[in-house]
């Protein structure tokens, strides 16, 4: 395995991710005007941008720059994007802050927000066929990301969710585990995979390592919904509660779903000992999915 270069550390790999992702974005749309557009780089904005790190990250582990890998980088994060904007709309979840800013169908409106939305959903297939790797590669990873996004994976983990909302009993705890695999964990799976797929090599550890990545993420998610205040998350919280909801709190407490958590980032981070010391940078994303208070 040839390394590309030495690795960031943590915070720095991922704000370095952050700003190649959102480049490949605003480069996309630089020539295109109106409220549409607009929208699209308002939705882009002000994320984390962890899909994108593990683009970046899960390529160099496989011998690829990060300039190579940043259109990747750039369409997750545009994907990951669209489908914020889709979860928030009042046909959704009905949401009015987004990383602490006014929702895209409140600072638009709502056809403006669903346009925007599918706007970045197809930008995302245009970043990844402006990637310099082999057709095949190319073509797999298209082929993977629609799986990831569509009925079998995040569209069908949110339709699941909303049936949730109107079912005559609480989901229980290995389906809410089905459901958030497709919701949240598909796009965080792709993610990590990317990297190998581009360099075709067995992406086998990087797949167990987001998988472990993407339950933890959601049970943090959860419990912030508990215990984080609104203004610090930078969205509503005590949603799931109100609504009698069934999450990873409700199931498992919030101390069982802390160690819960904690343990799925311990597997996460043992899923990379192929990759020894030029990993860390991974692992230390998994401690921050259940550190963060956002």
């Amino acid at each position: 395995m040839t390394l590309q270069s030495t690795p960031l550390p943590f915070a720095a790999a991922l704000a370095h991710a952050r700003d190649l992702a959102q480049a490949q974005i605003e480069a996309a749309l630089a020539e295109r005007t109106g409220p549409v557009a607009e929208a699209m780089l308002y939705a882009c904005s002000g994320g984390k941008g962890l899909r994108g790190f593990l683009v970046i990250e899960s390529a160099r582990l496989h011998g690829i720059a990060p300039g190579m890998a940043a259109p990747a980088a750039g369409a997750i994060e545009a994907l990951h994007a669209y489908s914020l904007v889709h979860d928030d709309l009042p046909c959704m979840d009905d949401d009015d802050l987004r990383r602490g800013q006014p929702t895209v169908h409140r600072k638009w409106d709502e056809a403006t927000a669903v346009l925007a939305g599918d706007a970045l959903q197809t930008l995302a297939f245009e970043l990844l066929g402006q990637l310099a790797c082999p057709a095949e590669a190319r073509l797999t990873l298209m082929t993977s990301l629609a799986q990831a996004a569509g009925v079998g994976g995040m569209v069908g983990g949110q339709a699941l969710d909303i049936a949730a909302e109107t079912a005559p009993a609480p989901l229980s705890l290995a389906e809410i585990t089905a459901l958030q695999a497709g919701k949240t964990g598909a796009l965080i799976e792709w993610s990590a995979m990317a990297g190998p797929r581009m360099a075709g090599a067995d992406a086998t550890a990087l797949g167990a390592y987001a998988k472990h990545l993407g339950l933890a993420f959601q049970i943090a998610d959860d419990i912030l919904d508990v215990e984080g205040d609104a203004e610090t998350v930078g969205k509503a919280v005590g949603k799931d509660d109100a609504a009698g909801k069934a999450t990873f709190v409700s199931h498992l407490g919030l101390a069982g779903a802390k160690t819960r958590a904690a343990e799925l980032v311990d597997m996460a981070c043992d899923a990379l000992s192929e990759y020894g010391s030029e990993a860390q940078s991974l692992r230390a994303a998994a401690a921050f999915v259940i550190a963060r208070d956002s």
